[in-house]
């Protein structure tokens, strides 16, 4: 009798390990999708690691503009973007979008951040708070690095979304007499940027987070995020007003800050058929999250050189290995989702 016991209470144990198929996705192929920009390629790469241990295959990440990825999810030539900053991004989706696409959970809620930045110690020697600031004669002359009379701001490259609202921002705040624009082609000049910090040079900057320039220059301790003069929304903004001002904004030269850009949370965007056909996906897209500080290390390192497929993919098994309890936790609940 103790014999039957036994084994019966080893047969139930064993149906409660089995009580999910591990591999909900074994025979599916999954095709995820990469924007231009490259400081969401971690997050990326963690899920596609997630989604192979559930069993997908998952195909090589194409990479497209903002307005062909959202299309192509919303027609399902690919499945998930793992990069969608919202509001943000609003303005550029297509017609329809939210009837054949939605959101899932939070990689990084209110963590997507821009905005305008200088070093601390030129903040506090000349108090500068705001853009405003910058139409101070005294002001512009240490933050005027052509002798053209204006400070120079490095700006986003034009085509950039954040490029028309910095445009905006020289016109609506009468800036245009006071701040010349820094070009660059492609992309931002954050080498330069930072040469000109390590070398105690007063340098004005936009900025972004998620990025790996926070783990060079230490926003608080380094540098300063400034307010925009007053508050008034792009055309993009015009549904995101709330989210113009920010607290607790690590760095912020204010506890209350006009960023001039809306705070944006960075989400799973994804096809609406496909999640209804694989719950264990959504299920993990819904649980999934990164922390600030875990994307611009890894952005940091990727900026100095390992940046190749497979560095990525070191990259993600080193951050499994310090978040194993974690890890193991989402799948498991994303294959309990799948039953």
């Amino acid at each position: 009798m103790k014999s039957f016991s036994v084994v019966l209470l080893s047969f139930f144990l064993s149906c409660s390990v089995s009580a999910y198929d591990m591999y909900p996705g074994k025979g599916k192929a999954v095709t995820p999708v990469r924007p231009q920009w490259d400081t969401g390629y971690f997050q990326e790469a963690v899920i596609r690691r997630a989604l192979t241990e559930l069993g997908y295959t998952v195909e090589k990440p194409e990479v497209m503009s903002n307005s062909a990825m959202y299309e192509s999810i919303m027609k399902g030539r690919v499945d998930y973007l793992a990069d969608g900053w919202f509001p943000d991004h609003n303005s550029q989706l297509p017609s329809g979008y939210y009837d054949n696409a939605e959101n899932v959970g939070y990689i990084l809620k209110r963590g997507g951040i821009q905005g305008y930045m200088i070093p601390k110690k030129y903040a506090e020697k000349y108090r500068i708070t705001s853009l405003g600031d910058f139409k101070r004669p005294d002001v512009r002359k240490i933050f005027d690095t052509d002798g053209d009379g204006r400070a120079d701001l490095y700006a986003c490259p034009k085509g950039w979304v954040c490029r028309e609202i910095t445009d905006y921002h020289m016109r609506e705040y009468g800036l245009g007499n006071y701040l010349n624009l820094n070009d660059s082609p492609k992309d931002i000049r954050y080498e330069e940027i930072l040469r000109r910090y390590q070398t105690g040079g007063a340098v004005l900057f936009y900025n972004w987070a998620p990025n790996w320039t926070n783990s060079k220059m230490i926003p608080g301790t380094d540098v300063v995020w400034i307010n925009v003069p007053y508050n008034s929304p792009y055309k993009s903004q015009s549904n995101s007003q709330d989210r113009l001002e920010a607290v607790n904004i690590s760095g912020a030269v204010t506890d209350e800050i006009k960023l001039g850009f809306a705070v944006s949370d960075i989400r799973i965007t994804a096809n609406s058929r496909f999640l209804k056909k694989n719950p264990a996906v959504r299920r993990f897209f819904e649980i999934f999250s990164l922390s600030l500080d875990n994307i611009s290390e890894q952005n940091s390192k990727m900026h100095y050189g390992e940046r190749s497929e497979k560095d990525i993919e070191r990259h993600v098994t080193e951050w499994i290995a310090g978040h194993k309890s974690k890890w193991d936790g989402w799948l498991e609940d994303a294959r309990r989702a799948a039953d």
